[in-house]
Order: structure tokens, then sequence, then C-alpha cells
């Protein structure tokens, strides 16, 4: 299959823009974009402050005034390069990139480039086919500027027919990702949004996750978080959900989800599944990877013991066994409760980007992003080994 070359812009300065196209220097702009963002992030950390809505404009602010740069980085502001094997292969794979003209500045990123390896288990051609699939996406997509300027105005009726959310973190500080499959009302669902308006707003969730979600719990743990725990509540599910609609959003999440954003998951609770679901489970299951598979466990109705394991009460909703209700948000689902709101963590990503950015070191933007604790390292990375799930 031949593989469209990847078109993209780096700005040079603030006058004008260079058109690149396919092979090209890796380090074409980047100095120029260095000094912008010294004088950038000083003028959105006065403007945000400490509040999360603020930071949130301000990220959108950000790439509106670089009309589609596509440089910006959020900063995350733990180091660690985990294990030597890794780190030469990501570097190895870096320079790959740089040498075929396929690494934008802004996914010039040690944890991301670890991802796609870890995704086409260190084939660097496989993963170089994944990665260049990954930019022409963005590209066509527009994901780039989907956080400036995509509104999903519907999202409190959608959260309705389509119970979802952030809430918490597990006890490793990981965000708790959270759907209740089995209140979904897909019929509703698409009388209040669209299916194509829904995906886009599923990637501006992924890209929020990316940007503020995982540095900011990053630095509540103090070590590098790049990877969440999902809890899937399949009870009621049945055949009255596998509509036509159902199917085809499905499909769609879960491509974007494998092809582009891959090894963001580290683990995955099923609960509620009855019979009929363990018995498709298993049948499915024997396709899949098994790095996959030791990454999900399916549990019935006893699976509250399980959960809190790995999520304190406090953190988990009620509906699930825990003791947090939101009430005052309206909910744990409509919440969006995590570290990400708090405006001491805010400014804490503030300070490491001023730092980045004052440094000039061209390797380190945007930053690589990583455990500061060596004992944690290689043994503890985020995803690296299946035997965390269990």
């Amino acid at each position: 299959m031949m593989i469209p070359e990847v078109e993209y812009r780096v700005i040079e300065g603030t006058s004008g823009a260079e058109e690149v196209t396919g092979r090209h220097g890796a380090d074409s702009g980047t100095g120029n974009v260095i000094e912008e963002e010294k004088m950038k992030m000083g003028g959105l950390k006065k403007k945000a402050g400490n509040d999360p809505d603020e930071f949130e404009r301000s990220m959108r602010r950000r790439g509106r005034r670089k009309s589609g740069d596509n440089n910006e980085s959020i900063c995350c502001p733990i180091e660690d390069v985990g294990n030597s094997g890794e780190q030469q292969a990501a570097d190895a794979f870096r320079r790959m990139l740089e040498s075929d003209g396929f690494l934008p500045p802004r996914h010039n990123d040690y944890h991301l480039l670890l991802r796609f390896l870890k995704a086409r288990k260190f084939d660097a051609k496989k993963a170089r086919f994944m990665w260049i699939e990954m930019l022409n996406w963005r590209r066509d997509f527009g994901t780039d500027t989907l956080l400036e300027d995509f509104q999903y105005e519907e999202r409190d009726e959608v959260l309705k027919y389509y119970p979802q959310g952030y809430h918490g973190v597990d006890k490793d500080g990981r965000p708790v990702y959270i759907e209740r499959l089995g209140k979904v009302d897909a019929n509703k669902l698409i009388q209040v949004t669209t299916l194509d308006r829904y995906v886009r707003y599923h990637v501006q969730e992924f890209e929020k996750t990316l940007t503020i979600k995982f540095p900011a719990c990053s630095v509540a743990a103090g070590k590098y978080i790049g990877t969440s725990t999902t809890i899937l509540d399949v009870k009621g599910v049945g055949l009255k959900n596998v509509t036509k609609p159902a199917r085809e959003l499905v499909m769609k999440l879960q491509k974007i989800d494998n092809d582009y954003y891959p090894e963001t998951l580290f683990r995955m609770f099923i609960i509620n599944a009855g019979p009929g679901f363990h018995l498709l489970w298993n049948s499915v299951k024997a396709f899949l990877d098994p790095t996959i598979t030791a990454r999900i466990h399916v549990l019935g109705s006893e699976y509250r013991s399980k959960l809190l394991e790995v999520i304190d009460a406090s953190e988990l909703p009620e509906f699930l066994g825990g003791s947090c209700t939101c009430s005052d948000q309206g909910g744990c689902l409509t919440s969006d409760k995590g570290p990400w709101n708090n405006p001491n963590i805010l400014k804490g990503i503030w300070e490491k980007c001023d730092e980045v950015v004052a440094s000039g070191d061209e390797t380190s933007f945007p930053i690589r992003s990583a455990e500061t604790s060596k004992a944690e390292s290689g043994s503890k990375m985020e995803g690296i080994s299946s035997s965390k799930v269990k």
C-alpha cells in the first residue's frame, strides 16, 4: 500500500510560513519556535493564572495565534527516559523519522515515539508506517486545532444518553475513565448530536487528556503518567443496544483509539458482565494480542473489591461501590474530577514549561516526559509489562 507523503508547515518567525513536503531538515524552524515560546508562555501564564477553565481557553487562543502551527505542545513536568533498551529504540526511531522528514516538532516526544514502537512490537518499519498514517489522519481530521476551533455545545445532552467521563485517579495516579454502556440510548443520542460531531468530541477529549490530564496527573503523582484506567459498566447491555448507529460509532472510535492513540490504556475493567458477555469475550479474545487481553479484566456483579484494590473509595463513584457522589457538580460523570482541576498543579505545569523554553534545549522541546525516580523506571514504566495488569 502506498502512503501519501505528509505535508505540514513550519512557521518561520511571525512573518510567514515555509511549506515543507516529504523529506526536509528536521530542525527547520525549531530555533524560531523556541524563541516564540519564550515570549508567548509568559503571556499565557499571566492570562491563565491558576484557573483550569482559563488554562484550556489559553491553549485554544495559543493555537489560534499560531494560525495552524503544529509546534505547540503542553509540557509534562516530570522527566525520565525509561530503560536503556527502550531509550535506544526510541532514539533510533526518532532519527529514522527525522531523516525521512516525518517528525514535526510537536511530536518529538520520547513517550509518544515509544508508544508507537510498543504498538508494533518494536518493529521500526511497521511503527513508521503507523506513525505516518497518524500524521496524515491528524492533517485530514484537523486534530491539531481541535482544542481551539471545536465547540461541543450538546455535551450535557449527550451525557444523558451516553453516560461517560473521567473521574479521579487510581492509586498509582492514572486518570480513571468510566462508561456506563448499559445506559446508552443510541436512538436518542443521534437526535441530539451527529456521528461526525460525536467523533470529533471524542478526539478532542483525547487531546485534552494528552495535553492537560496526563501532565497534571504526573505532577500530582510525582512520576510520569501516560496511561489510564478504564471502567466499562455493561449492566443491561443486550441486543437492543447493538443498533446500526451504535456499531458504526464503535468501529470509528476503535480505529481512532487503536491506530492514532496507541498504548494509552494501562488496564480496563469490564463490570457487570453476564454469562452471554463472558461467552462472547472468550471467543473474541482468542483473536486479540495477549498483551492486550492481559490488560482487560472481565468481572461479574461482584466487582467492588477488585476496583477498590486499585482505586481509593473517595475516587470511585458511589454507583460503582465507592464513596464519591460529586453532588455539588451534578454527579460524578459530569464533574470531571481530577488533579487537572487543581490550580496548584496547573501552576507547576506552567513553571516547568517556563524552564523548558528558557533552556533553549531543542532536544527537550517538546519535553521528554518521564518518571523522576530511577528506581521506578524500567520495571515500573507505564504499560511496559503485562505483569503489572494482573
